[in-house]
C-alpha cells in the first residue's frame, strides 16, 4: 500500500482473532494509529496493553461505523459470529455485515478493506487432496448455517467493492487455535475443544481433516494481505492438515493427561442432519455437521503472493494447552454451568471404567479404524 500516513480501523478487535490483528497492525507501524470498535467496553479487555484508539460502534449503526472510519485509509473487518443460533443475528453478522463494511468505506473514503473471511466460505475440499481458492462451493448450499453465512458475506463484499471502487481482499483462515492476547481470558470458539477435553468435558469427536493455523499466524496474514493482496482476491491462511484425532492425541501427550474419546465416523453427520431435520433433542448435532467435511487447504497462494509462512504445529499446540492448562489451575472454571457435553462426557468416562468401551475398540479392529481414543 501507498501513503502509510491514514490510521487503520478494525471491527471486531475484541474478539480472539480481531485482538491479535489489532495487535499486530500496532506493531507493523507505529506512527499509524489503529482504531478499534466495540459494542461493549468491558470486552476492551481482550487488547490487555495494546495502544489503541478505541470507538463505540455496532456494524449495522452506520453514523457510529462513519465516525470510526473518519480519517482511515485501511478498514480490517473482523467482526462475525462463530455459532448457528441466534440464526437470524448470525445471519446478518456473517452475510450481510461484511458488505455494509464495503459501503461504509465507499462513503467515508476508505479505499481498501481487508475482510476476515474463512476457509468455510471456501467449501468442503474435493475427495482425495486439499481445496485452494478456486474451490467451487456446493451451488444449493452446505446447509450449514455458519459455512453458507461466510461465503454470502464475501461474495457480497467482493460485489460491493466492484460496485464502489473499493479494494476489497479477503483473508481465509482455517481453524484458529493459539492463546489470546489477554491469557486471563476462557477460550474463544474455536479454542474450546482443546478446553473442554483438557477439562473432561469432550464426549466425542469427527475423525474427518481439518486444517489448523495458529492465531499469531492469522494475525500475519492479515497484515501482509492488507499490503500485497491483490483486490478481489482470497488467501486461504491456513497451517497444518491432519485428522481430529490426531490433534487430539497431541493434545493429550502434550497435557499429559488422558480422557476417554468416541471416535464418529464423518458420516454421523448425514444422521445428525436428519435429528436436527425431526427436532430430536441430542447434542451436539450442528458440531458434529460442521465437523465432519474434510476441510483440507493449501496455503499455497498465500505463501507464493503474499510470503505468508506458518509456524510449526507443535508450537501452536503447546501455548494452546499451556494456556488452558493455567486457567483450570488458576480455577478460572470452577462453578461452571454443566451442560448436556457434562453428562456425555461423564458417560463415556463412567463407561471407560467400566470397560464398556472395550467392545466398541474391539469393533473398531476389526472394522479398520478407530473409534475410542
Amino acid at each position: 500500500m501507498s501513503g502509510q500516513s491514514g490510521a487503520v480501523c478494525v471491527t471486531g478487535a475484541t474478539g480472539f482473532i480481531g485482538a491479535h490483528v489489532a495487535a499486530a497492525f500496532t506493531a507493523a507501524n507505529r506512527r499509524r494509529r489503529v482504531r478499534v470498535t466495540y459494542r461493549d467496553r468491558a470486552r476492551l479487555r481482550a487488547l490487555e496493553d495494546v495502544d489503541v484508539d478505541a470507538v463505540e460502534a455496532d456494524v449495522f449503526d452506520r453514523r457510529a461505523m462513519l465516525r470510526a472510519l473518519d480519517g482511515c485509509e485501511l478498514l480490517v473487518h473482523t467482526a462475525g459470529m462463530v455459532a448457528s443460533s441466534p440464526e437470524r443475528r448470525v445471519w446478518e453478522t456473517n452475510a450481510v455485515a461484511p458488505r455494509l463494511a464495503v459501503e461504509y468505506a465507499a462513503e467515508a473514503g476508505v479505499r481498501r478493506v481487508v475482510l476476515t473471511s474463512s476457509v468455510a466460505s471456501i467449501g468442503p475440499a474435493p475427495p482425495g487432496r486439499a481445496a485452494n481458492e478456486r474451490n467451487p462451493y456446493p451451488p444449493g448450499g452446505t446447509g450449514l448455517l455458519y459455512t453458507d453465512s461466510k461465503h454470502a458475506g464475501e461474495s457480497a463484499a467482493f460485489v460491493a467493492g466492484r460496485e464502489l471502487g473499493v479494494e476489497v481482499v479477503a483473508v481465509c483462515p482455517s481453524y484458529v487455535l493459539g492463546e489470546p492476547l489477554n491469557r486471563a481470558l476462557p477460550g474463544e470458539t474455536s479454542t474450546r475443544i482443546v478446553g473442554n477435553y483438557l477439562r473432561g468435558r469432550l464426549p466425542a469427536i469427527v475423525d474427518s481433516y481439518t486444517n489448523i493455523v495458529d492465531v499469531h499466524d492469522v494475525a500475519q496474514g492479515h497484515l501482509l494481505a492488507s499490503r500485497a493482496g491483490k483486490p478481489g482476491e482470497r488467501y486461504i491462511i491456513g497451517g497444518h492438515n491432519l485428522r481430529w484425532s490426531e490433534v487430539m492425541e497431541q493434545v493429550a501427550r502434550l497435557a499429559g493427561r488422558r480422557h476417554p474419546l468416541i471416535v464418529l465416523p464423518p458420516e454421523a453427520a448425514s444422521a445428525a442432519g436428519m435429528l436436527k431435520r425431526l427436532k430430536i433433542p441430542v447434542l451436539p448435532l450442528e458440531g458434529i455437521r460442521l465437523m465432519a467435511p474434510d476441510w483440507r487447504y493449501s496455503s499455497s497462494k498465500a505463501k507464493r503472493e503474499l510470503g505468508y509462512r506458518p509456524r510449526p504445529l507443535a508450537h501452536t499446540l503447546k501455548r494452546t494447552v499451556d494456556w488452558y492448562l493455567e486457567l483450570i489451575e488458576a480455577g478460572r472454571f470452577d462453578g461452571s454451568r454443566r451442560n448436556s457435553y457434562d453428562l456425555m462426557a461423564t458417560w463415556v468416562r463412567l463407561a471407560g471404567r467400566a470397560g464398556l468401551l472395550f467392545p466398541l475398540r474391539q469393533a473398531g479392529r476389526l472394522a479398520g479404524r478407530r473409534v475410542v481414543i
